[in-house]
C-alpha cells in the first residue's frame, strides 16, 4: 500500500493540543501550527481499523495487556533495533513523561539534584522541579555545526553537587541527535561510577533518518545496564500520542524489581483497552507506513534545509539524525529572542516553539515540526522569508 502524506487534514474540533491551545500559548489563533511534537498525517489505517474492531463489541469492561501485546513490543525492539527484552524487563507507562516523574518521585528525594542536558524538552526541567527536586546543568557543547556532550563538565558536577539522577534525552529534542555507543558508554560509567540512575527517554528512536539506526541506552555496555531505565512509545512513531501507550524497560533486577513493584501496588502500571490495542496494532502491521512516513519526513527535511539556504540564509537548520523536528539558528539576524518570537508570530503568523523554552543555551533558535503535508510546509517557509525580509534587508 502507497500511503498519501500529502492529504491536507482539518483537525478543527478534535481538541488537537496544536491548535486549541495556540491562543493560551502563543496569544493568538492565526497561526499555521508547526509546534508540538505530533504528525498531522493519517494514522496508520491498520491501527484504525484493530480498535474500531474491538469498539464493535457491546461491552467494555476492565481489560488487560495481551501476551500478544507485550510481544509486539520485544518483537518490534529486536527486529527494529537489534535489541533483546525479557518479558519481566518491560513494564506498561501512562506516557513517556510521566514515566520520567515516576522515577524522579521514587529514586531520589527532595532536594536532590537531577542532571539535564540542554537545550533539552522543557518538561525534563519542570518535572524535576515541580517535584521539589534541583535541576543540575551538563549544557550541551554546540562547534557550530553539531552538539556533544560535556563529560568534562558532568564529572566536575558530578563531584560538587552529588546528583542521585540523569534524565537522558536519546535521540536528543530538539537537535535530532542519536548519540553513538561510545558517547552512550562514556555517560554511562560516570554514572555508574557515581551511583546515578539514568533515565533515558528514548521516545523519537524508532524515527531513525537516513539509514541510521538507533541505539538504546541499555545495549550501549554493561555499565548502562546497571544504571538504566529506559522509556519507549509507539506514540511518535506512529502519530498516536493520544492512546498514550508507552513503555519501560529496566535490566538491572537490583532497580527493577522494588520499583516495578512500586508501580504496580500504585496501579501506576496498569494500561486502558485502547492503549494496548493501538500499541500491538501498530508495531505488528505498522512498519510499511513507519518506513514510507520517514522517507516523506527526510524530504521534508531536505526541503527545508535547501530552502533556507536559497532563500533565507540567515537562518541555519541543524541537520537532525532522527524525528521530524528541526532546531532553527536564528543568531545571525542579530535579533533578540522577543523580537525572533514576534516575527515569527506577528509577521510569518508562525507558531513555532520559542529555543529558550528548552533552557538559556536555546537563546537564538527555535523549532520547527517537519510532520505535516509538504504543501503546509512550503507555504510556511514561503511565510517565514517574507518575515525575514521585512526586518533584515537586503535578502534573496
Amino acid at each position: 500500500m502507497q500511503y498519501d502524506f500529502d492529504n491536507i487534514i482539518d483537525r478543527n474540533g478534535t481538541a488537537a493540543v496544536k491548535i486549541d491551545r495556540l491562543d493560551r500559548v502563543f496569544g493568538r489563533h492565526d497561526l499555521t501550527p508547526l509546534w508540538i511534537a505530533d504528525l498531522d498525517f493519517a494514522v496508520c489505517p491498520q491501527i484504525t481499523e484493530a480498535l474500531l474492531h474491538r469498539l464493535k463489541h457491546p461491552v467494555l469492561g476492565y481489560s488487560e495487556a495481551t501476551a500478544g501485546y507485550w510481544q509486539s513490543i520485544i518483537d518490534w525492539n529486536l527486529r527494529r533495533h537489534r535489541f533483546g527484552i525479557a518479558r519481566e524487563e518491560l513494564c506498561f507507562i501512562p506516557g513517556v513523561v510521566k514515566g520520567i516523574a515516576l522515577a524522579v518521585n521514587y529514586f531520589t528525594q527532595k532536594g536532590d539534584g537531577v542532571v539535564i542536558q540542554p537545550p533539552v524538552y522543557t518538561p525534563f526541567r519542570t518535572v524535576v522541579e515541580g517535584n521539589g527536586r534541583r535541576v543540575v546543568e551538563n549544557p550541551l557543547i554546540f562547534d557550530g555545526d553539531t552538539y556533544r556532550m560535556d563529560f568534562n563538565g558532568l564529572e566536575a558536577i558530578v563531584a560538587a553537587e552529588k546528583p542521585r539522577m540523569l534524565v537522558l534525552c536519546n535521540p536528543h529534542n530538539p537537535i535530532g541527535i542519536q548519540w553513538d555507543a561510545d558517547t552512550l558508554a562514556r555517560l554511562a560509567s560516570i554514572c555508574r561510577k557515581a551511583g546515578m540512575v539514568v533515565v533515558s527517554d528514548e521516545i523519537h528512536g524508532d524515527l531513525m533518518l537516513e539509514g541510521r539506526k538507533h541505539i538504546p541506552y541499555l545495549a550501549a555496555c554493561e555499565d548502562a545496564r546497571a544504571t538504566g531505565i529506559m522509556l519507549g512509545a509507539p506514540s511518535k512513531t506512529f502519530n498516536i500520542p493520544g492512546l498514550v501507550s508507552s513503555w519501560m524497560v529496566v535490566k538491572n533486577p537490583e532497580l527493577r524489581e522494588p520499583f516495578y513493584n512500586w508501580l504496580e501496588v500504585n496501579e501506576f502500571n496498569s494500561p486502558v483497552m485502547i492503549s494496548t490495542i493501538g500499541a500491538e496494532a501498530a508495531y505488528n502491521n505498522g512498519e510499511t507506513w513507519l518506513d514510507q512516513m520517514l522517507a516523506y519526513v527526510q524530504s521534508n527535511i531536505d526541503f527545508v534545509i535547501d530552502y533556507c539556504r536559497e532563500h533565507i540564509p540567515g537562518i541555519r537548520v541543524i541537520r537532525p539524525q532522527a524525528s521530524f523536528l528541526l532546531w532553527l539558528d536564528f543568531r545571525s539576524l542579530n535579533m533578540c529572542q522577543r523580537e525572533i518570537m514576534d516575527m515569527l508570530l506577528d509577521k510569518a503568523h508562525l507558531a513555532l516553539n520559542d529555543g529558550a523554552t528548552f533552557g538559556s543555551q536555546g537563546v537564538g533558535f527555535a523549532r520547527l515540526n517537519a510532520g505535516t503535508p509538504r504543501a503546509v510546509l512550503a507555504g510556511a517557509l514561503e511565510s517565514l522569508r517574507a518575515a525575514v525580509c521585512g526586518v533584515c534587508a537586503p535578502c534573496n
